[in-house]
């Protein structure tokens, strides 16, 4: 018998960046997590010199700072060929989706840091993101279709939102 997709394993992508627009933000923190139907099968995440400022609004949202990053944080594109690596181990199963909250955005910065350090992009495989499925689910219902929001409306606890 096939597994079924929701049974694992799927591989979590998270990123915190250095601000909205997903053509210019860089990668300040990033996580990836493979799930099984035991629960974690591993665990990566990373700190990264983005290579710019970090906007105060981005700390703020995040709490890393441009200090923090430059000190602590890995050059930008051996995080970005790592991250890259996850979810091509992942995908070179089509059975294993990557699971992002708004994954298109997270997915296009990915691209774009890829580019812009001269690798390859991604092969986008399956992908499933939980606000585009809320969408679907239920479309008519009014208010924030983020994360926090959609946390509460179907009752899972969330520590730390803004901690890739």
């Amino acid at each position: 018998m096939t597994a079924r997709w929701w049974e694992g394993p799927l591989l979590a992508v998270d990123l915190e960046t250095t601000g909205k627009d997903p053509e210019t933000a860089r990668i300040v923190t990033a996580a990836c997590i493979a799930v099984g139907p035991s629960g974690v099968l591993s665990r990566q995440t990373w700190l990264a010199d983005p290579g710019v400022e970090i906007p105060a609004e981005a700390t703020a949202v995040h709490g890393v700072s441009t200090e923090q990053a430059r000190a602590d944080g890995a050059p930008a594109y051996e995080v970005v060929r790592q991250i890259a690596e996850e979810i091509e181990t992942a995908w070179a199963d089509p059975a294993i989706p990557v699971v992002a909250m708004n994954a298109a955005y997270d997915l296009t910065i990915i691209q774009r840091e890829l580019v812009r350090h001269s690798f390859e992009p991604l092969q986008i495989g399956p992908v499933l993101d939980p606000m585009v499925i809320d969408r679907a689910i239920d479309k008519w219902r009014k208010g924030s279709r983020k994360l926090e929001a959609l946390a509460t409306h179907y009752g899972v606890r969330l520590d730390g939102a803004h901690s890739a």
